[in-house]
């Protein structure tokens, strides 16, 4: 798949909720995850890494209440995306995260996703 194909099949799962099907189908097995600078989360490598890291945030969550995913940009091997997450974490207030995800595409696997907020 191109990158634009990638891009419209990310869009198409993240509006469908479906998860795991961007990640079994669209995300390269030794594909990297990387958080802001300077937070609690680390990078992870290989999706297992990324499985797990996704577990221990999810974890850190007393109740989701939604979310949203704007329209993607593509240009050359990358695409990004302007997200929200409406959640309650386990220890805090409820509240709406924003973030942008920086993905690049090579041989038509998401190789890495970065994500700044």
């Amino acid at each position: 798949m191109t990158t634009h194909e990638v891009a419209a099949k990310f869009y198409e799962y993240m509006q469908q909720g479906a998860f795991e099907k961007i990640y079994a189908e669209l995300f390269s097995e030794d594909a990297t995850s990387e958080e802001t600078p300077g937070s609690d989360w680390c990078t992870a490598k290989g999706m297992k890494e990324i499985h797990e890291k996704g577990k221990k945030w999810a974890e850190t969550v007393e109740e989701m209440y939604g979310g949203t995913t704007e329209n993607l940009v593509v240009a050359g091997n990358y695409f990004t995306c302007y997200m929200t997450m409406d959640f309650k974490p386990k220890a805090g207030e409820r509240t709406t995260m924003q973030e942008i995800g920086l993905y690049r595409v090579k041989d038509g696997k998401i190789v890495s996703e970065q994500f700044f907020y």
